[in-house]
Parts: structure tokens; sequence; C-alpha cells
């Protein structure tokens, strides 16, 4: 991940879809929060998350996958 987020902040962002925990992930367009459970992604803009619905993209079945979708750990 290119643009990193203050330690502090990722500690506590959640997916404002349902709460979930958001994992970093490179997405095709750069540095992305990801929610396997909502199957998005949002973007990061210069270390900024964008936790907005209408920016988050549709994850891949394989990206998914990858990134472990399965029982909320937390």
């Amino acid at each position: 991940m290119t643009a990193t987020i203050e330690p502090w902040l990722r500690a506590i962002l959640r997916s404002p879809g349902g709460q979930h925990r958001l994992i970093d992930h490179d997405g095709p367009e750069g540095p992305e929060l990801a929610c396997p459970a909502l199957g998005i992604a949002y973007p990061v803009v210069d270390g900024i998350p964008v936790l907005l619905q209408d920016e988050a993209r549709e994850l891949t079945a394989e990206e998914i996958e990858a990134l472990g979708a399965g029982p909320e750990q937390g």
C-alpha cells in the first residue's frame, strides 16, 4: 500500500455498510480498504480513506477469496 493510513486511525476504521473490519488491499487503481464481507473496496486517496458507498467498487470473486471472506474476526 503506497499511501499509508495512520495506525491509530486504521485501528478504528470499519465499513460504513455494516461495521465490518476493513483490510488493506492493492486495487487496480491504487490502495484500497476492502470489505470482503460486503464484497466492496473503498479507495484510499493521498492516505485518506474515502468511505463513501458511491466511491466503492465491487470486488471480484477471486479478490474476495484471496482476502479470506469468512466469519467476522473482530
